[in-house]
């Protein structure tokens, strides 16, 4: 059986990651209240922006507004979003 944590993008108790995403206290913390739903999404959502804004990782800048992103995304918060992109409809 998974871990559950209780997820703060969705406000109710979810299966968690196996391990922390990264290392050090941000790491930590998504481990503890981040579910495995909510990172994936947010990986995908990330793979978006990297790829439509055509971001470069080494870029110092670029790592910072990816994270301030993810913290926005993660809380529920307005977040930068790939232009022009429209989600598969259902």
């Amino acid at each position: 059986m998974s871990r559950m944590v209780q997820c703060r993008k969705y406000n109710k108790e979810l299966p968690g990651l196996a391990v922390p995403p990264y290392p050090g206290p941000k790491g930590q913390e998504i481990y503890e209240n981040v579910s495995q739903q909510a990172w994936q999404e947010w990986q995908a959502q990330q793979t978006m922006l990297i790829n439509e804004k055509q971001l470069n990782l080494m870029d110092p800048d670029t790592r910072k507004y990816l994270q301030q992103e993810m913290d926005k995304f993660l809380a529920n918060e307005e977040y930068d979003r790939a232009e022009g992109y429209v989600p598969p409809s259902e």
